[in-house]
């Protein structure tokens, strides 16, 4: 895909995010189809389909009951990943291959359906490292379904 693609793109995802209601913080996200160089889907961060209220209301549950990033996930908007997955599969586009611009880093359970969906890559908008802000990639834990074979050395 070329560079020009990729900043409409991303200038799109993030004029998706405009679109969320959630008073916390506002996330879009476009499913591509590489070799098709197309969206396929979109998606951003909010309340239930059809309108209806937030998870609090007006206010975000989240920080209203001061809840950690990256806990108690049950609580909250339904993340633009969330969407995007879902939005692709009611409209019956399979997500295995496809790529992701999403316009912050995926939470642990986003970044799960991401996987399990079978998309291949995730570009993340570099707010974090555009505003002098270091990001350190590091290795997950192993998968527990995969059994290690006797004697292997670990990292």
């Amino acid at each position: 895909m070329k560079d020009k693609h990729f900043e409409v793109w991303m200038k799109l995802a993030q004029e998706m995010s405009k679109l969320s209601n959630c008073p916390r913080r506002k996330f879009g996200a476009l499913l591509l189809d590489p070799a098709r160089n197309t969206i396929v889907a979109n998606g951003y961060n909010g309340g239930p389909r059809g309108g209806g209220d937030l998870c609090g209301g007006y206010r975000c549950l989240r920080d209203h009951h001061k809840i950690e990033s990256g806990t108690k996930v049950e609580i909250g908007c339904h993340h633009a990943e969330m969407n995007v997955i879902c939005n692709a599969a009611a409209a019956g586009i399979a997500c295995l291959g496809m790529w992701l611009i999403v316009t912050g880093e995926p939470c642990l359970m986003c970044a799960k359906l991401l996987h399990h969906a079978g998309i291949t890559k995730v570009i993340v908008i570099g707010y974090l490292k555009n505003h002098g802000v270091a990001v350190v990639q590091r290795q997950g834990p192993p998968d527990p379904r995969i059994a290690h074979s006797p004697g292997a050395c670990e990292d």
